[in-house]
């Protein structure tokens, strides 16, 4: 085994993140504000632009960037929301370019001021790889595996031993080397070993809090039909008591469609693309099926099931190594049926960022950090833990006082959002939330709006000019222009290179 030296500078040294997650990266650039060096470690090879890796199989699925997500992000990497619209990111301002079938029905098509870039995970993740790339800073050592933590003096972590792929040599390994670091961050998702590590360094590893969920999905893209117009650009189709079924449709790169079928009663999801034609037709109303069965697909259907929520209980350990931190996925992983992952990461990151420029160092800050980022990160978790959809409808119905109170004001605030913007605007925050309300949600005025219920009869069709009954189609005024695909473009979306099916189960 060899050893990697230290490198010699004048601030606060060198700081290893294992894994190049969502939590990895942002954590990265928040390191990379105060320490010397950063070098990201990842086992997978990683690609130039966006393009499928083994260790990041959920990123078939659809993504978006709430505005939480998408103002951290600034934060941390200024001008990145122009970065990834130049690089084919989709603003979709909500609900104005989308048709959203809300628990209580259709809601209106309006300015709300709020928005979301949607984009596939790939295409995130390279964007945020070519920013940290810039940064001189910065090192990615790819095809690197962690095995081990190096322990320092009174309780500390100064660096961890890893090993890079070799597929000449006898164990598919090189030998192990060390690479010394003043602070280690594991950003390494479901798979961590952190657990395991800290037992090897005579640590009690942590227990967990596990919470099963019934949730499963499936996703695939497609490329719009030939000629295809509309006047919205996002479908979402939400569940409702008694059927916790959600669809949709989101705009991507490429001119392309990621589409997304929701389950929280633990039906198996659709295999391929004739069982997600008929999923999608079991939704509260048909229009993803009608839009989809002409589309062309581009992709095999993913799945994905037997998903969980888990809390490793970092925070509360009494004896814990200074000078390291575990992030992510390795330290609580949601159900990410609610989307919100991306969030958690980007406000870790932010957590991580604010604590080392307040306390001016990397050493006696490890317990200050776990307990914020477990505050942080409660929430977040107390709403996932709740039943798909509980952020808006309680599915599973009430059970207390309180669960009474949560599931009235839920019910209230689903009927007035199919009339009145202001009710609308309150449910699309709690959508773009994992936990409590906002602030403004619970403000006097908008309570009111919630609770005197829907002003006025219900539609029942979808508010579009181009995908609803010949009667709505008189009436209705169209809330955005109408967007078209050309012929050209259809061509050119269908040329995007098919993604081969990974070896690495989901979820």
């Amino acid at each position: 085994m060899s050893v990697e030296a230290p490198a010699v500078g004048g601030g606060h040294g060198h700081a290893v993140v294992i894994g190049s997650s969502i939590a990895g990266l942002t954590a990265a650039r928040a390191l990379a504000n105060f320490m010397d060096r950063v070098t990201v470690i990842e086992r997978d090879r990683l690609p130039r632009g966006p393009g499928r890796r083994r260790g990041v199989p959920q990123a078939r699925h659809t993504h978006t960037l709430a505005a939480a997500a998408h103002q951290g992000l600034e934060e941390l990497f200024p001008g990145i929301g122009r970065d990834l619209t130049d690089a084919g990111a989709v603003r979709v301002r909500m609900p104005q370019d989308m048709l959203l079938l809300g628990p209580g029905g259709w809601l209106p098509r309006f300015d709300s001021g709020l928005s979301v870039l949607s984009a596939g995970r790939d295409l995130i993740d390279a964007v945020l790889r070519d920013r940290l790339r810039a940064d001189r800073k910065v090192t990615f050592l790819q095809e690197h595996e962690v095995v081990a933590l190096e322990p320092g003096r009174h309780d500390s972590v100064v660096g961890v031993w890893a090993r890079r792929r070799n597929r000449r040599a006898p164990a598919g390994w090189d030998p192990q080397r060390l690479i010394s670091a003043d602070f280690v961050v594991d950003a390494s998702g479901h798979g961590s070993r952190a657990p395991q590590w800290l037992a090897e360094l005579g640590y009690r590893p942590p227990w967990e809090t596990v919470s099963g969920t019934r949730t499963t999905y499936a996703s695939t893209i497609f490329a719009p039909p030939v000629g295809h117009v509309a006047d919205w650009s996002s479908l979402l189709i939400m569940g409702a008591p008694g059927d916790p079924r959600q669809g949709v449709l989101n705009p991507v790169e490429g001119g392309r469609w990621s589409v997304t079928l929701y389950a929280g009663d633990g039906t198996p999801p659709p295999a391929d693309h004739a069982e997600l034609l008929r999923a999608a037709g079991a939704l509260r109303h048909p229009l993803l099926r009608d839009v989809i069965q002409a589309a062309t697909p581009l992709s095999p259907v993913y799945g994905c099931h037997r998903l969980q929520n888990r809390w490793r209980h970092y925070e509360k350990l009494r004896r814990w190594p200074d000078q390291f931190l575990v992030v992510g996925d390795a330290f609580v992983a949601l159900d990410p049926a609610h989307g919100h992952g991306m969030t958690l990461a980007v406000q870790s990151a932010l957590v991580l960022d604010e604590l080392l420029t307040g306390h001016g160092t990397v050493v006696g800050l490890s317990y200050r950090l776990r307990r914020a980022l477990a505050h942080r990160l409660t929430p977040a978790w107390q709403a996932s833990t709740r039943s798909l959809g509980a952020a808006v409808l309680d599915q599973e119905g009430p059970t207390g006082l309180r669960a009474q109170l949560g599931s009235r004001y839920a019910a209230r605030m689903a009927a007035a959002a199919t009339t009145d913007p202001r009710a609308a605007t309150v449910l699309l925050e709690r959508l773009q939330t994992a936990a409590a309300p906002p602030a403004a949600v619970l403000r006097p005025r908008r309570l009111r709006d919630v609770f005197r219920g829907p002003g006025g009869p219900v539609r029942t069709t979808p508010p579009s000019v181009t995908h609803a009954d010949a009667r709505s189609r008189r009436s209705a005024v169209p809330a955005v222009p109408a967007i078209g695909v050309s012929i050209g473009a259809a061509r050119s979306a269908r040329r995007v290179e098919r993604y081969a099916p990974s070896r690495t189960p989901e979820g």
